[in-house]
């Protein structure tokens, strides 16, 4: 059972971890691999509104996904925006990246061996990794523009969408940890963490939503 004080929380970093982008015409849209196929909805939806003329798709497999995705994040999110209408000519694959880093990373090898002029990124990722994902791409990424994008869902609908709350949750405080860590591991940008921000994510790490938090040592981004 989550208490309302635990919902109430995760709204707040929720919202907190949403860039409030508006969708713009980019140079390419990337989608970011993960157990939510959504994400490749969210990808196709805006290639289709003109948003992007080219699509990446990274990602390998994860813990998360090796069952869900046995062929890889970035296979299945190509799969399902071939259904949704993308057409393959559009897609670029990258298959290789198991970290944001190398999502990031491999991505710019595979649009650099496809000649595509990169100037600014379109990046679709899950509602409670956009921030991170920008922070990340400013500091690795740091000569193209970055406009953000995911589900417009709210928690707690997003959450029945996925069905598993708690996961939710989890990976929501997991997010917020690696905003507050990874600049100092010079993988990110500093980011201003307001503090009824921060003591709602001590409040959801102290009731047990800590699942996907890592050692500081063991992270991998």
């Amino acid at each position: 059972m989550i208490s309302a004080q635990a919902w109430a929380d995760a709204r707040l970093l929720w919202d907190y971890h949403r860039m409030h982008h508006d969708p713009r015409p980019c140079s390419v849209a990337v989608g970011l691999g993960s157990h939510d196929l959504g994400v490749a909805d969210v990808t196709a939806e805006l290639y289709h509104q003109g948003m992007a003329p080219v699509v990446v798709f990274t990602g390998a497999t994860s813990p998360t996904t090796r069952t869900r995705m046995p062929r890889g994040e970035a296979v299945h999110y190509r799969e399902r925006a071939l259904q949704l209408g993308v057409p393959d000519s559009a897609v670029l694959l990258e298959s290789r990246a198991t970290s944001t880093a190398e999502n990031i990373e491999f991505t710019k090898a595979v649009l650099a061996e496809a000649r595509i002029q990169t100037s600014s990124v379109l990046l679709v990722s899950k509602p409670y990794e956009e921030r991170r994902s920008y922070a990340m791409m400013r500091k690795l990424w740091a000569e193209v523009e970055v406009v953000c994008a995911s589900s417009p869902m709210g928690l707690e609908e997003y959450a029945d969408s996925i069905g598993d709350a708690r996961m939710v949750i989890d990976m929501t405080v997991g997010a917020l940890q690696r905003v507050l860590l990874l600049p100092g591991w010079g993988l990110a940008i500093e980011q201003d963490v307001p503090d009824v921000v921060e003591a709602a994510y001590e409040r959801l790490c102290a009731e047990g939503f800590t699942s996907r938090l890592v050692p500081e040592a063991a992270e991998r981004a």
